[in-house]
């Protein structure tokens, strides 16, 4: 989740992870990856233009935390930092594997 409004540039960027993602990790049978983009704020035109384009299955939304998730379920989720670091591990795994 970003703690930012929403920028164009996001999108290309999750379009990187989808690819990663689908080319990497996703299984025989799994589905495609679908990406959201969650941003503090967002301009829909510009997000319209953002996405017009790609075949990624790619949606933003506006957020805010802390009425999406309750209080006692905050310290239990990942961090960014966290999710990035498991994925980084992961994926060199399967290159180890490759």
């Amino acid at each position: 989740m970003l703690k930012t409004p929403f920028k164009p540039e996001y999108t290309g960027q999750l379009n990187f992870y989808i690819n990663v993602v689908n080319d990497k990790l996703r299984g025989e049978y799994d589905n495609k990856t679908i990406g959201l983009l969650l941003c503090r704020g967002k301009d829909e035109i510009m997000a319209q233009y953002a996405l017009a384009g790609y075949n990624q299955a790619i949606g933003v939304s506006d957020y805010q935390l802390s009425k999406a998730i309750p209080e006692e379920l905050k310290s239990a989720l990942p961090t960014i930092e966290e999710v990035e670091q498991e994925l980084t591990h992961l994926l060199e795994q399967k290159e180890h594997k490759g």
